[in-house]
């Protein structure tokens, strides 16, 4: 039975603690829509989203003023289009890309991620033409993004396609230089990439999911460093029980308001993706919460010990309160997108080193972080190439959303507005790692991969 009290208490963080609930993501199942032409797979992709997704964006606001929740995002994921469209015949996706795009358009969404391939162990054509296709379909789209898996604990790390992801990363900053190298904040790359994933540009509905799903993602620095505040000069068994208890209160009102979409829109619920995803608020700050464990700056040394307790307390708390929690679930560390982040790192407290470093127990990877824009396609691979490697032999999920801006150096600095926010430009290690990517082929799975 809930409380009065436990009423005011979820209202206080609604009001004054930034607690929101980050995205409804709607999963949508494209395997029907494939056809022998490009033309007639778009009209039956275009048909189905429409009829599946026409009423998600009414539903999410109805129930935000029915519970007075803040819901931001109402979002679309799909089957990964390299699968969908194989059998058109396309020899350029760009098509589907903006067949998406209407739909998203039309259905009132801010994203429709799914423009995807999955290559951890090796291409097909149709994978090929598809990575291929994202300069111009990113360059050409509003709402779409796209993701690529390029490795997985199981298959190891697909070398070929992370020497080619750093091509196309470098091509799309190009394509899109005249809004800041924005396509590139809308293309991620990932080891163990999770089918359910509701945020974005990640998000795609993979093989294994529903025909339709509904997936919510929470969001809640905010409420977590408030309730830190009340235990300042604890010791950290008490800090990481009042994470817990934290996570717990922002989870079930997560899966509340999944559960009333799910009926709503008569689509099954899926899961609850309980990460704590900053915005650049003031007071919406992952780093600004590590800084509350006793940290002068984020990236100073114990940020990432911070960090592994505090993502392993939210997973607890969260997995307390639902019994379907998925997608990512941690908390996310994207450099733009976080007021403390963007802070430390203009005054050289977080370097691109420690980030990678953080990486190995948060929830994602290297995110929207903006680099020289005559960093080499080679050197980007080799950023990719160490974290799926860190993804890969951790057996855990991680990723690089890295935006390389033409015309920028270090010290400057690229707006992208909204969530995505504002992005100093990071230094590289400018040492070549060329001969290494061009090698190609595939790094094998670790020995702990052989778990039947």
């Amino acid at each position: 039975m809930i409380t009065n009290y436990e009423v005011l208490e979820t209202m206080h963080m609604f009001n004054e603690e930034h607690l929101d609930i980050r995205t409804i993501t709607m999963g949508i199942s494209l395997m029907d829509c494939a056809a022998s032409t490009p033309e007639e797979s778009c009209r039956r992709i275009y048909d189905k989203i429409m009829r599946s997704a026409g009423k998600l964006v009414e539903t999410g606001e109805a129930i935000s003023r029915k519970y007075n929740v803040p819901i931001i995002h109402k979002r679309i994921s799909v089957t990964p289009i390299s699968i969908v469209a194989a059998a058109s015949g396309a020899k350029d996706y760009t098509i589907f890309a903006k067949t998406l795009d209407k739909a998203a358009r039309e259905c009132g969404v801010n994203f429709i991620g799914g423009f995807s391939a999955l290559v951890q162990k090796g291409y097909t054509e149709s994978d090929k033409i598809l990575i291929n296709s994202i300069p111009e379909a990113l360059a050409f789209t509003e709402n779409v993004c796209s993701s690529i898996n390029l490795a997985s604990t199981r298959s190891g790390i697909n070398m070929d396609a992370v020497r080619d992801m750093g091509v196309i990363i470098k091509k799309t900053a190009e394509r899109t230089a005249d809004t800041g190298a924005l396509g590139c904040a809308k293309l991620v790359v990932f080891a163990n990439a999770p089918e359910d994933n509701p945020f974005m540009a990640g998000a795609f509905l993979g093989p294994g999911e529903p025909e339709c799903v509904i997936n919510v993602g929470i969001s809640g620095p905010g409420v977590v460093k408030h309730a830190m505040e009340k235990v300042r000069g604890k010791d950290l068994g008490v800090v990481a029980e009042t994470i817990k208890k934290a996570a717990f209160k922002i989870t079930r009102v997560g899966e509340l308001v999944a559960r009333e979409a799910s009926e709503r829109l008569g689509v099954p619920f899926g899961i609850i993706d309980l990460s704590l995803a900053p915005t650049p608020a003031v007071g919406d700050s992952v780093a600004r919460l590590l800084e509350e464990f006793g940290l002068e700056q984020c990236g100073t040394w114990g940020t990432t010990a911070a960090l592994a307790m505090l993502n392993d307390a939210v997973k607890k708390g969260g997995t307390m309160a639902s019994s379907f929690v998925g997608g990512l679930s941690g908390a996310f560390i994207p450099v733009s997108e976080d007021e403390g982040m963007i802070a430390a790192a203009r005054s050289g407290s977080l370097l691109l080193e420690k980030l990678e470093a953080m990486t190995c127990v948060c929830s994602v990877g290297l995110d929207m972080i903006a680099i020289p824009g005559d960093t080499t396609a080679e050197t980007i691979s080799g950023i990719i190439a160490d974290e799926m490697a860190l993804g890969t032999f951790n057996n855990k999920t991680t990723a690089v959303r890295i935006i390389p801006v033409p015309g920028k150096d270090v010290g400057d600095s690229v707006e992208f507005g909204g969530l995505l926010g504002t992005a100093p430009i990071m230094s590289v290690n400018r040492a070549s790692c060329s001969d290494f990517i061009h090698r190609g082929g595939r790094i094998p799975a670790p020995i702990h991969s052989m778990r039947n």
